[in-house]
C-alpha cells in the first residue's frame, strides 16, 4: 500500500511527476476503465472517456484539495467525465430511456470481455430497469466496492439517501432475480 501523501507529493513535484504518474495509471487505469464502462457502457466509448479522465486528473494534480482520498477525487473525476459524454452524445441523437436500455443490453451480451451466466444476466438485465442514479449506486457499491462515503462524495448525495437506494435494489433484485426471463445473446 502507497502512503498518500507520499504519493501526491511526487505526483506535484516536477522531478518526480512523470514517474509518478505512470504508476497511477498502472494502480487505478483498470478500476477506472470498468467504472466508467457501466456508465457509458461500450469499449470505444469508455476509452474515450478513460483518456479524458486521465488528462483532467493530471491538469488538476495541482489543485487536488485533499478534502477526499484521491482514489475518491479520481472516480468523481471519471464519474462526471462520463456524465459529460453521456449529455453531449445525448444532445446527437434523440433517445428514449428504452433505447438506451435495450443498447445497455444487446452491447453486454455481444461484448467478447463479459463472460456471462444466467444469473450475471439476469442481474443486468434488473439493473437496466432500475433508475439511472439508483443503478449507478448499486454498480459503484457492488461492482467497484466503494464505501458508501465514497460514492456519497463522488455523486453528492446524503449517505443515507444513498444507503436507502442501494438496499432498496439489492431487495428489488432478490425479489425478482428468478423471476426475470432470460434472453439469449441473440434475443437482445
Amino acid at each position: 500500500m502507497i502512503d498518500e501523501s507520499i504519493f501526491l507529493n511526487e505526483l506535484t513535484s516536477n522531478k518526480h511527476k512523470e514517474k509518478a504518474f505512470s504508476k497511477l495509471l498502472d494502480l487505478y487505469q483498470e478500476r477506472l476503465y470498468w467504472h466508467i464502462r457501466k456508465l457509458v457502457i461500450t469499449h470505444e466509448n469508455a476509452n474515450d472517456v478513460l483518456q479524458n479522465t486521465f488528462l483532467r486528473i493530471y491538469k488538476s494534480l495541482p489543485n487536488f484539495k485533499q478534502k477526499s482520498s484521491l482514489h475518491t477525487w479520481m472516480y468523481k473525476i471519471a464519474y462526471n467525465e462520463s456524465l459529460r459524454f453521456i449529455e453531449k452524445n445525448k444532445k446527437r441523437q434523440n433517445v428514449s430511456i428504452d433505447d438506451i436500455n435495450n443498447t445497455y443490453l444487446e452491447n453486454l451480451a455481444s461484448d467478447t470481455f463479459f463472460d456471462s451466466n444466467d444469473m450475471q444476466l439476469r442481474l443486468h438485465r434488473i439493473l437496466s430497469e432500475l433508475p439511472k442514479k439508483q443503478r449507478q449506486i448499486f454498480q459503484m457499491k457492488y461492482f467497484d466496492d466503494l464505501k458508501f462515503r465514497e460514492i456519497a462524495d463522488i455523486l453528492g448525495i446524503k449517505e443515507g439517501t444513498l444507503k436507502s437506494s442501494y438496499y432498496n435494489s439489492v431487495k428489488h433484485i432478490e425479489k425478482n432475480i428468478l423471476s426475470v426471463e432470460l434472453f439469449t445473446k441473440k434475443q437482445v
